[in-house]
């Protein structure tokens, strides 16, 4: 997974050019360069409309008692457009241009200023999801202890307090603290987990750590709101409007906990494996024939594992803001549907489920 500073053809970048094989590496430039400039763009525009729809809440006469919550997810945005804005189009670079690494960064500065940030931004969304994850919580399980303790200028410290401790983190190779190296196929620099490196655990175990305190909360919140709606059910008034913004904050913290042990957990996994193995990653040596396709496997393996990562940033909104509208409304109108459709006098009037949808759309 780690490298020395590759040649053109190491890094998988165009080889020779006028031939067969540089036409072919040039095509697979191109194809490559393709991933991080849509995930970019996507990621862009995205997080920028999340983050002008939180906006426009945030100064709504009637958010005051959800702007703890708007904070959060408005820096969540924040944070994932700034960690794309600085490490994609370097990435972006290093593709089009077709030179190594060692060629267009020869100090060694770019490559960790893109560590910096690959750290900073990549912890730095985990801290806040686990924030936003404790936030509901305790909304849902301590309202009152919520309500005289949590307010905006408290979650303002909260998110100071979490953006300094991935900053710290991340400046710790300028204490000699670890130190951040080129990353295979020689496009992109992350923490190195060469000699068991202290550094690369510390940063898996705090991302396993915030994936963990996020599923318990948001494990915590599910299991509230089905003690109330349960509660509610047997009560002389159910209570619709409780029931729909239950099923819908249920689906959303479900997305929550699927897109982030999706998207991070083969990341951090990886790491802590190769800290454990005291190795360098398999990307490092190896060239002989009857281990090269092995040895590109567990490469690309690696690499998934990083834009899996960085997928993360482009899901972040629309699983947290965007979709909880349009695609939770969607089903919970499909549930309801096939709820009446599953009686017996749907049965007898032989209705569609999507007519069933359409009615109970309107």
């Amino acid at each position: 997974w780690q490298q020395r500073p590759p040649n053109a053809s190491a890094a998988g970048g165009p080889g020779p050019r006028g031939n067969g094989t540089g036409r072919a590496a040039e095509r697979g430039s191109a194809v490559s360069v393709a991933i991080p400039l849509t995930m970019m763009l996507t990621g862009i525009v995205g997080n920028a409309l999340a983050m002008l729809l939180v906006s426009r809440s945030y100064r709504a006469k009637g958010s005051r008692r959800k702007r703890s919550f708007l904070l959060c997810i408005g820096s969540l945005a924040l944070t994932d457009m700034l960690g794309q804005l600085l490490t994609s189009p370097i990435v972006i670079s290093v593709y089009l241009s077709g030179r190594p690494w060692a060629a267009m960064d020869p100090s060694g500065r770019l490559c960790d200023f893109f560590g910096f940030s690959m750290t900073v931004f990549g912890l730095c969304p985990l801290l806040i999801a686990s924030a936003m994850a404790v936030e509901r919580a305790l909304a849902i399980r301590a309202p009152h202890w919520y309500a005289s303790h949590m307010s905006p200028r408290a979650t303002e410290r909260g998110l100071l307090a979490i953006w300094a401790a991935g900053v710290a983190l991340a400046l710790l190779p300028l204490a000699g603290l670890g130190r951040y190296a080129l990353q295979w196929p020689g496009t992109w620099c992350f923490i190195s987990t060469a000699d068991g490196s202290a550094f690369a655990a510390a940063f898996a175990a705090l991302g396993l750590l915030s994936l963990v305190v996020t599923g318990a909360c948001n494990l915590a919140t599910i299991q509230a709101l089905v003690s109330r709606c349960r509660a509610k059910a047997g009560g002389a008034q159910p209570g619709s409007r409780w029931g729909r913004i239950a099923t819908e904050t249920l689906l959303q913290l479900l997305g929550i906990m699927c897109v982030l042990s999706a998207c991070w957990s083969p990341l951090l996994i990886t790491m802590l494996r190769m800290v454990s193995e005291h190795g360098a990653g398999p990307c490092r040596g190896g060239s002989g024939d009857s281990q090269r396709w092995e040895l590109r496997r567990e490469c690309n393996l690696s690499l998934t594992a990083v834009r899996l990562a960085s997928l993360n940033q482009i899901l972040d909104p629309w699983v947290y803001l965007l979709l909880r509208r349009i695609l939770l409304r969607r089903v919970r109108q499909a549930a309801s549907a096939v709820s009446k459709c599953s009686n017996a006098e749907c049965r007898d009037r032989t209705i569609t489920l999507s007519e069933e949808i359409r009615r109970t759309a309107a």
